[in-house]
């Protein structure tokens, strides 16, 4: 039988992990004895190259009762993949031309809402369920973009409202989960957010607490005195997976898998240790557990997600497709060097046991890996809701202090033209953002004319802060850097740019 077609006939499964090529690892425990101890709500591929892979180190020193069953909240798409192959899949580390391949057993089963809801509700409100941890991107917690509080008006949240036993949104089913817990005499679960929000476990209380006030004040005051929301920051790029990665991990298997993750070496995971009901010795596989996550979130937020953006918006402009070709060019490393030591550096508290300098160097050299193709046009995606915590409170911090920045004003320029559509060759593209309707409109109604499109998007208050707004030195610097935009390009904008000192 030829690779192709066993690879089309069998499925990766535990019957085939001893047939497995001595060069992939796999899960060194039994399976079989794996009970559930964590639901994880979005069974994207994040979670799966991160808390899975701390998780799958923990089960294989040993312990037993923290198996984690994914919860896909949008479609059935995943769980469908993985069951069949008893929800095992595979972890491609790509680096300068070497792959890695593990394959990661730590999920257990895999559920969907769109047709399992009660199921899943019931499953969270077991006793032996003692983490829910969530991986939902910002908008997925139906915040305000501006405030960080609950989107009241949000269709689902009004929808889970109307309906609270029927919860469609990720604050209307926490709060089912942990009544029935109550109802059953069930103490609650801890909510662990590993989403990319400023004190995401805080920011993600007060969403769930106030949507629980709307619902049913007692039981809300029962959340906000018995339920932990530990802080986090996480960290390990992780890019769609194409095609291509597909082929290499099942030429590497010998076998199918229809959802492997690909990711790059470096990971790292910061965790405010407060869990009443105990939690996986992540530590034991590297995690770093503190009593205040702050300071480490706010340099990834910033310095990592912060040039993430930069680049992203100048590149899918310019028609740069991944960030590793971004950190080819000749301009854009200089560019995102400058963000960090000029505009986003000096707003950063210390970090424990951290050389932020050396961090940063550190990202660059992630950021030029050719074996992460993480798309520019991927990143640019929700740019309402990550433009605030990454850059916009920087620059805010920054003129607080009596400083104009230097290079976010740039940044917002690049995003102000990517809501355009269309890059400098003329290829089109979509935006994907929560206001994308609104944002794109008023770019169209204003695409000849920069001044008035910087005066209509500063406007928008669910993304600039009114203080910010109305400070004249940013305004200018935005307006000037997005005239440059439009009219000469990112080019000789850059070269412009990186003239002035």
């Amino acid at each position: 039988m030829t690779m192709t077609a066993t690879i089309e006939a069998e499925r990766l499964s535990d019957a085939l992990l001893d047939r497995l090529p001595a060069s992939v690892a796999r899960p060194a425990y039994d399976r079989a004895a794996v009970t559930p101890g964590i639901v994880h709500l979005g069974l994207g591929a994040f979670c799966r190259a991160h808390l899975a892979t701390y998780t799958d180190a923990v089960l294989a020193a040993g312990a037993t009762d923290w198996g984690i069953v994914g919860v896909d909240l949008l479609s059935p798409a995943i769980r469908d993949a993985l069951k069949p192959q008893d929800c095992l899949y595979t972890v491609l580390t790509r680096e300068d031309g070497r792959d890695q391949v593990q394959v990661v057993g730590s999920f257990i089963d895999a559920m969907a809402t769109a047709d399992q809801r009660d199921a899943v509700i019931a499953l969270m409100a077991r006793p032996e369920i003692r983490i829910v941890t969530l991986t939902v991107t910002e908008k997925g917690y139906c915040q305000d973009a501006a405030t960080g509080a609950l989107d009241e008006a949000h269709p689902l949240i009004r929808a889970d409202l109307a309906d609270p036993a029927q919860p469609r949104s990720v604050p209307g089913l926490l709060v089912e989960a942990i009544r029935a817990r109550r109802a059953a005499g069930v103490p609650p679960f801890t909510v662990l957010v590993c989403d990319n929000l400023a004190q995401n476990g805080t920011k993600v209380r007060g969403i769930v607490i106030r949507f629980a006030e709307l619902r049913d004040p007692e039981l809300a005051a029962y959340i906000a005195a018995q339920v932990s929301f530990p802080c986090t920051m996480v960290d390990r790029i992780t890019p769609a997976t194409q095609d291509a990665d597909r082929l290499a991990v099942d030429t590497a298997l010998g076998f199918e898998d229809r959802w492997p993750v690909v990711t790059e070496p470096f990971r790292q995971w910061v965790i405010e240790d407060r869990f009443p009901l105990g939690r996986p010795a992540w530590e034991t596989a590297g995690a770093i557990i503190v009593d205040d996550v702050h300071p480490f979130e706010l340099m990834k937020l910033r310095c990592l997600n912060g040039a993430h953006s930069l680049l992203a918006y100048l590149s899918v402009v310019a028609g740069i497709g991944t960030v590793a070709e971004a950190m080819a060019d000749p301009q854009l490393p200089a560019v995102v060097r400058r963000l960090w030591a000029e505009d986003l550096i000096p707003t950063l508290p210390p970090v424990p046991d951290t050389d932020i300098p050396a961090y940063t160097q550190a990202l660059e050299a992630r950021f030029r890996n050719p074996g992460i193709r993480h798309r520019t046009l991927q990143i640019s995606s929700d740019g309402s809701q990550k433009l605030p915590p990454r850059l916009l409170e920087p620059a805010r911090e920054r003129i607080a202090a009596g400083v104009q920045p230097t290079v976010i004003p740039l940044a917002v320029a690049a995003w102000m033209r990517f809501l355009l559509g269309e890059d400098e060759a003329g290829a089109v593209y979509a935006v994907a953002d929560p206001l994308a309707g609104d944002l794109t409109r008023i770019a169209q109604a204003h695409r000849d004319d920069s001044a008035a499109l910087v005066d209509a998007l500063f406007a928008v208050e669910d993304i600039f802060a009114p203080e910010l707004a109305a400070d004249a030195g940013f305004r200018a610097a935005v307006a000037a850097q997005l005239d440059s935009l439009m009219h000469v390009g990112v080019r000789a904008t850059l070269t412009a740019f990186l003239a002035q000192r």
